[in-house]
């Protein structure tokens, strides 16, 4: 069949509105597979994209240490000992475990109540932060500034509001910087506002907690040199859970605390919690490929079978041509050319169908609901593919009918 063939268009469109309802019910199978297919793979990206937002400015490859009481004796040592992390220990596991990038630590006090004039916030975390802490925990500043090493060296009394902090606090959503709020009988300068909303951060909500200084928080709570939890994130190039191991040994020798003891070191590693979550969307993706695939293949034997109908239907026809001279190949292109356009067709529309529904999605929660340009170019090779495939047997069958058959059949 010539493209640009007129009459072989005419012919095509002419038999298959011979049958309105079996050329609309065969084409509904195709349509709903692809619809299926490009709709699913659309979504999940989509939902993982939202799950990402969770994680914006959050250090994937970091791990908390903390610590807890001995279970075992060690050194003259009564199990059951509490023990604390230091400060010192930082450059400790920084020096004998190279495969670190950053280093840190994380102090805060929990359910502080707030205050700004009228106004009062009673979940306050207060966190004490260093500069490596905003490599880990990367807040998003939406007014102000953030907090810098000159605040941290010169012990000033400044902080960052949380998202949730400011709008309890200042209700009429004005500037807050350079104001002074109360937390916890102490006064704090604002410098700054935090407009991250992830659900992930160190030691509360971040939309709740409002940052200061670490050497403020040590000074005003009288930490000295102990801290909470020891932050670290890892060369991409190592494993974090061999990385942790040699972290929790270290860690061990330095404190006089057995080798053995499984629970005096407790460990977070995020990066274990991340690629839970890939693997989960991997899967989703694949559930959703084998669901849509195998809805078009369905959709694509009911195009098959109902080619072969035709085709029956159609024996006197062929035959009749095959006397007056057409190829086989010109019977078996024409068959062939049914069976691609109804297919190209019913998918078309069900990928047209699945954009639109992605693009509602996609305004409704402003995350990514599309299907990438490849997904998208795929789908349309799958479609041709399905149709050549679907229209095969029923052309070949076509290509083998022989004039005298055909009349003996009539």
């Amino acid at each position: 069949m010539r493209i640009f063939d007129i009459d072989s268009w005419e012919e095509i469109i002419i038999t298959l509105t011979r049958n309105k309802s079996r050329s609309l019910l065969t084409a509904f199978g195709i349509f709903w597979g692809i619809f299926m297919l490009v709709t699913l793979m659309g979504g999940s990206q989509g939902l993982k994209d939202l799950m990402r937002l969770n994680f914006t400015g959050f250090a994937t490859n970091s791990c908390f240490i903390i610590s807890n009481q001995t279970s075992k004796p060690y050194k003259g040592l009564q199990s059951g000992r509490n023990w604390n992390l230091k400060q010192s220990d930082i450059s400790f596991i920084k020096n004998n475990v190279p495969e670190i990038d950053v280093a840190t630590c994380s102090n805060a006090r929990w359910g502080l109540k707030s205050t700004y004039e009228n106004n009062a916030f009673s979940s306050t975390t207060l966190k004490g932060i260093t500069n490596e802490t905003l490599l880990i925990e990367n807040p998003r500043i939406s007014m102000g500034r953030n907090i810098n090493e000159i605040d941290i060296s010169q012990k000033r009394k400044v902080c960052v509001l949380g998202l949730e902090v400011y709008q309890k606090l200042f209700p009429d959503g004005s500037n807050p910087c350079g104001r002074f709020v109360c937390i916890d009988n102490t006064y704090y300068q604002v410098i700054g506002v935090n407009g991250s909303t992830s659900d992930v951060s160190i030691q509360g909500r971040v939309t709740q907690s409002i940052q200061i200084p670490h050497s403020v928080f040590s000074q005003i709570y009288n930490m000295g040199d102990v801290i909470q939890i020891l932050c670290f994130t890892v060369n991409p190039d190592f494993a974090m859970t061999d990385v942790i191991k040699k972290v929790e040994t270290s860690l061990k020798r330095r404190h006089s605390i057995h080798p053995d003891d499984k629970s005096a070191v407790m460990s977070i590693n995020t990066s274990a919690m991340f690629g839970m979550i890939d693997n989960l969307f991997k899967g989703i993706n694949i559930l959703a490929l084998l669901v849509g695939i195998g809805t078009l293949l369905a959709g694509a034997i009911g195009v098959s079978n109902i080619m072969m109908v035709t085709v029956r239907e159609r024996t006197t026809e062929i035959g009749i041509r095959r006397a007056i001279g057409a190829k086989a190949h010109d019977v078996m292109g024409q068959i062939l050319s049914e069976s691609m356009v109804l297919t190209i067709l019913a998918g078309m529309t069900g990928v047209l169908l699945s954009v639109g529904v992605l693009q509602i999605m996609e305004t409704a929660t402003n995350s990514r609901f599309q299907i990438s340009f490849w997904g998208a170019i795929g789908a349309i090779v799958l479609l041709l593919t399905l149709g050549l495939v679907a229209g095969l047997a029923p052309a070949i069958r076509a290509m083998r009918v022989k004039p005298v058959d055909a009349m003996r059949d009539e």
